[in-house]
């Protein structure tokens, strides 16, 4: 590898939505998440509603329902 070209490689912290916090190395630091595998429904097996964005909202919206 070409040196002083690549990002710095060092140790960051992930922080979920639901307080779960991870430490892994990344390029970025401290990234914050929306789900994690402890609150996804896929590792949990439980169903959540997750709005990301409003997307729910301008869909009734559009369709004019409610």
């Amino acid at each position: 590898m070409k040196k002083e070209i690549h990002p710095a490689y060092e140790k960051t912290k992930i922080t979920c939505a639901c307080g779960s916090a991870y430490e892994v190395g990344s390029t970025v630091k401290d990234m914050k998440v929306e789900i994690c595998s402890n609150c996804h429904p896929f590792f949990t097996g439980k169903q959540k509603f997750v709005d990301s964005g409003g997307r729910v909202e301008r869909f009734k919206r559009k369709y004019g329902m409610e």
